[in-house]
């Protein structure tokens, strides 16, 4: 017998959304990114959109779905909705603020503030907005398998049971899961300058963030013992040899939490986390001790002998320095369980399917978030009490303190870690660099993107530099785009021959360097929108998502709020 649970009352639905972790430990949520799901008796699900991915893209992608009359279903991995949004990035990355529309403009309008929010009331929002449409929302079900039936995605089973059958599906996950359990093609890392003629492709770019937070060009030893290869080097530091200026790798940018802090009364001291080791921190103590002249400012800087080492303001906190809040070279294999550190002059082909089960890749993305957990709690720990630091940055840094109002069934700290890049789908248009420079522009527009091209680094190696051995951070950079450009249609659909009932609003089809730009939560907010949309007309018209009239879509869309070109 089929569950009816699409087909609930709002009211229901409400219960839903609010009903206790599917997990053994349902007393408390304790901090962690997955523990294996309780299985239950299968269960048949039906709807007509099926969205997996707890996003801000995934809940504004069921939320236009829903609106749009069509029965539809938001499967989230974890316990919460709204990923970053709701997770500590309420600093939003804007980019211009009058190229955001639709669904994204009201939930800021409604929210009262495109930024510097409170992440529990973006929750909230999105909790409400989603009960509001009457979206069927399924909390803490991680992906198991997905069924094909020729180049159309059948259904998906998820750990705790149930299978959901839907006429389209969406994935807005930030890894791309779905999409490769679907065989959709895919990429992770950088691809080298010379695939699309990037300026800032590949490693060592010639514009980049060269000059800040490469620890003041001081020339700080890279070994355990300063200036002794033979004892090693200190810790944080990669081993493995870098490419050339121009090779691409399958090395991503760095993750953080985005923690939320304050320097009010009743702020949580910053926790020693178990395991910690201030050994980990020795880069670090060596370059707070190496030069007195150096400045810390305890936030975002670019002046010459200043530093972070890393940003602590109240609320939203992220990474601000050379040895800061990123744990670099610490997320390589998040988005689908692999990584070699080879270097290569030409893009190997995209990859299909999944290299690990599911189960497998969660188990190790569960240890790349606790080490994650560890190092930045630890970190924060480090400055605030450890002897190597000096006592006046000591202190300043005992002046915050975890924020007690937020975060509180995982100990005030974020649940939501700042998966930065995972997977990147290859579809029929990939957006570069010369879209985001207007160099090139997409007639078939489903939302703007403004922020500039974005890296943070991906690796810290170390180099030669004016005869002396020495450490330095590759692969950040900063570099703005010519004026809001549009984002096509055909990035954020698979290849017709891959899969007719899909949409990824998330992983989409973007170089690193493009996707640097694009990866911004009001985007994601957007492209979910505009998904949320061609998957109605698609089940509407019983046509492949790619067959999709752009018209008709472009119709809706601007009619929606949508904003989709920049005077």
């Amino acid at each position: 017998m089929k569950n009816r649970l699409p087909f609930l009352t709002p009211i229901l639905v409400a219960l839903a959304c609010f009903s206790p972790p599917c997990h053994a430990e349902t007393a408390v949520r304790s901090l962690h990114y997955y523990r294996p799901a309780l299985a239950g008796n299968p269960v048949e699900l039906e709807c007509e959109v099926a969205v997996y991915g707890g996003t801000s893209a995934g809940a504004i992608a069921a939320i236009q779905a829903a609106r749009m009359g069509r029965k539809t279903t938001l499967v989230s991995f974890n316990q919460h909705v709204g990923g970053l949004t709701s997770g500590g990035l309420t600093a939003t990355d804007l980019g211009k603020p009058d190229s955001i529309g639709g669904l994204a403009l009201e939930f800021y309008a409604r929210l009262g503030g495109k930024t510097d929010f409170k992440a529990s009331s973006a929750e909230k929002l999105y909790r409400g907005m989603l009960t509001e449409a009457g979206v069927t929302v399924l909390l803490g079900r991680p992906l198991e398998s997905v069924k094909m039936d020729g180049n159309r995605i059948a259904s998906a089973t998820f750990e705790t049971g149930e299978t959901v059958k839907a006429a389209m599906f969406i994935d807005a996950s930030y890894e791309g899961d779905l999409l490769a359990a679907a065989n959709v093609s895919y990429h992770v890392g950088r691809e080298p300058a010379s695939t699309y003629g990037e300026s800032l492709g590949g490693q060592w770019q010639e514009v980049s963030w060269k000059d800040v937070y490469q620890f003041c060009r001081l020339p700080i030893s890279p070994y355990v013992v300063a200036g002794d290869p033979s004892t090693g080097l200190l810790p944080e530091i990669s081993p493995h040899k870098p490419g050339a200026k121009g090779q691409g790798d399958h090395r991503v940018q760095a993750f953080n939490f985005r923690m939320n802090l304050s320097d009010k009364e009743g702020r949580i001291p910053f926790p020693k986390p178990e395991g910690y080791n201030p050994a980990r921190y020795g880069l670090l103590a060596r370059f707070l001790n190496f030069d007195p002249a150096v400045k810390w400012t305890l936030n975002y800087t670019t002046e010459p002998m200043t530093d972070g080492p890393v940003q602590m303001r109240n609320g939203d906190s992220n990474n601000a320095g050379s040895f800061s809040s990123d744990l670099v070279d610490g997320s390589h294999r998040w988005p689908d369980g692999t990584f070699e550190p080879v270097n290569f002059s030409e893009l190997p082909p995209p990859r299909r399917g999944m290299p690990i089960p599911l189960r497998k890749l969660y188990e190790m993305r569960e240890d790349i978030f606790q080490d994650h957990v560890t190092y930045q709690q630890g970190l924060l720990y480090f400055l605030a009490n450890d002897p190597q630091v000096t006592e006046e940055l000591r202190e300043r840094s005992r002046k915050y303190g975890l924020d007690p109002d937020e975060f509180r069934e995982t100990g005030h700290w974020p649940h939501q870690l700042y998966i930065r890049e995972g997977r990147r789908m290859v579809s029929d248009y990939v957006m570069t660099q010369a879209d985001c420079e207007a160099k090139r522009l997409a007639e078939d527009s489903v939302g703007l993107a403004s922020y500039p091209m974005d890296s943070h680094f991906c690796q810290r190696v170390p180099l030669e530099e004016n005869g002396v051995m020495t450490v330095r951070n590759e692969g950040g950079f900063g570099y703005p785009c010519a004026k809001p450009y549009p984002v096509s249609y055909r990035s954020i659909v698979p290849k017709k021959e891959e899969c007719e009932n899909l949409l990824v609003p998330v992983s989409l089809s973007a170089s690193h360097v493009a996707f640097g730009s694009i990866r911004m939560e009001p985007v994601f907010m957007i492209l979910g929108q505009s998904a949320g949309t061609a998957a109605s007309f698609a089940i509407e018209n019983r046509i492949p998502v790619q067959e999709v009239d752009y018209g008709k879509l472009k119709e809706r869309l601007l009619a929606d709020g949508q904003r989709l070109s920049f005077p």
